[in-house]
């Protein structure tokens, strides 16, 4: 049974975050970005209801326009999540799926007027997407995974993936969402990997570890995943280096991604980096425990057939995609072109990839293999709203490892009101702990992440918010 949605009003605010050392992910480095929450209240069943949704709003991801400034970028984030609430405003339907295809619709044709990337626009339906679950699941007094699997939001599996048609959520998704995931640790590009690679001038004294090797042994990690800029030579020391580190800290209790960052646009000089790694024995055992490689070529390439030569390549490892998965198609696209699947960020709309998951599961099945695969990936995020949703998302489709790296780019929830820190501190306890000052840090123990409160609430977040310290921004 499925309950209509009419949007009746919104709210935009924004505040600024400073990270605690410089991000260097592809041909960005961040130290700074602002961070916003959208609340929209809806009409559900004759009932008004509020859902929040949050974002950093990250440069050099949705788009990766090297001389686009990091303002315009910004600015044209929240154009186009003003422009999704603008189509909800317009519209009103039976069901969340049918009110976030008519808001998808409308967005998708408008970003091509506009000469704005898929990826980009869809960041804007996704934030208000995440707004009506999280109304939805308070309305119904369950949380995302129940509003999934028992299909609530009246999603049409079959108008995403045809082949699923006549199919429902509850064939294919986890019958409980995960109670525990595995925090999969990104390792930056200029991340300092042991202490001889500090110096006065960078180390931090916050009480956080720094390096790679401090991170192993505070957080008890297993799992990772490694950033390649695109320069083979700069990308074999790099991975050696980082091998090392890696194999001596975890033993053979370890595995890995690796991100190709988009910086190829031709797939033979990708795989000469991995015959390269292949002809290393430094690194040939250790690539024996890659889980998958992610988004090696650049977006207007991947899905090319001239170009993504994926089926081609023998004895290659499994590639998925990431940034190219912004349209509907796309999946099945990479799939035909020899692509094991896809990866799973709320900021790419969370009813899609529960389609893509019911995709996934039904071609292991068929094929009677574990070949296709969706991974859980991060765009920096961090709580007190984005980082619980998205866990929250990803227990709901079973993704067990997911990269997770707000924690060690922010001084935990010091951005925001130490209250804030308190009121999760007590209803996240499982997934906070407080460091010395007193604010909130996630609690990462034995390398993994405790759900348990997350799946408590409606849409991962337990805790009501105030949004009288923030700016409100027009809509």
């Amino acid at each position: 049974m499925t309950s209509q949605l009419k949007l009746v009003d919104a709210t935009l605010h924004r505040t600024e975050t400073q990270t605690r050392m410089p991000f260097r992910f592809g041909i960005a480095v961040m130290t700074e970005a602002p961070h916003v929450f959208l609340q929209c209240c809806y009409e559900i069943g004759g009932k008004i209801v509020t859902g929040i949704a949050a974002e950093g709003l990250l440069p050099k991801w949705f788009d990766k326009s090297p001389d686009k400034p990091a303002a315009q970028e910004i600015d044209e984030m929240l154009l186009v999540i003003r422009q999704a609430v603008k189509f909800a405003r317009q519209s009103s339907s039976a069901s969340v799926f049918d009110l976030w295809r008519q808001i998808d619709d409308a967005q998708m044709s408008w970003a091509v007027e506009q000469k704005l990337p898929p990826l980009l626009a869809q960041f804007g339906v996704s934030m208000v997407e995440r707004t009506m679950l999280d109304a939805l699941a308070r309305a119904e007094n369950c949380n995302l995974s129940t509003l999934l699997r028992e299909n609530r939001v009246g999603i049409d599996l079959g108008a995403i993936h045809q082949e699923l048609a006549d199919r429902a959520p509850n064939e294919f998704l986890p019958k409980q969402p995960l109670t525990k995931v595995i925090a999969r640790h990104t390792v930056g590009l200029s991340d300092p990997l042991t202490a001889a690679d500090l110096t006065p001038e960078n180390k931090i004294d916050d009480g956080l570890p720094q390096t790679l090797e401090d991170c192993i042994r505070f957080y008890g990690l297993q799992h990772f995943k490694l950033k390649v800029q695109g320069d083979v030579e700069c990308d074999l020391d790099r991975l050696q280096s980082v091998a090392k580190v890696v194999s001596q800290h975890c033993g053979n209790n370890y595995a890995f991604t690796l991100d190709g960052n988009e910086q190829y646009r031709e797939f033979p000089k990708f795989v000469e980096l991995w015959d390269r790694i292949q002809d290393d024995a430094s690194l040939n055992s250790f690539f024996e425990r890659l889980i998958f490689i992610e988004q090696p070529l650049y977006r207007d390439v991947a899905l090319d057939p001239a170009i993504a030569k994926i089926a081609d390549w023998e004895n290659g490892p499994p590639v998925i995609i990431d940034e190219s998965d912004a349209e509907i198609g796309a999946l099945e696209q990479a799939l035909e072109l020899g692509y094991a699947g896809t990866s799973h960020k709320n900021c790419k709309g969370v009813l899609k990839a529960a389609a893509h998951r019911c995709l996934i599961n039904h071609r292991n099945a068929m094929e009677n293999t574990s070949r296709y695969q969706m991974s859980g990936e991060d765009l920096v995020n961090i709580g007190p709203v984005a980082l619980l949703q998205d866990l929250a998302a990803q227990a709901a489709l079973g993704n067990a490892t997911v990269e997770r790296n707000g924690h060690h780019y922010y001084h935990g929830l010091s951005a925001f009101p130490k209250s804030l820190s308190q009121s999760m501190l007590k209803q996240h306890r499982d997934l906070y702990t407080a460091m010395d000052d007193d604010f909130a840090r996630i609690n990462i123990t034995d390398g993994e992440l405790d759900l348990t409160s997350v799946n408590a609430a409606p849409f991962g977040v337990g805790v009501e918010l105030s949004m009288d310290t923030f700016q409100e921004l027009s809509l």
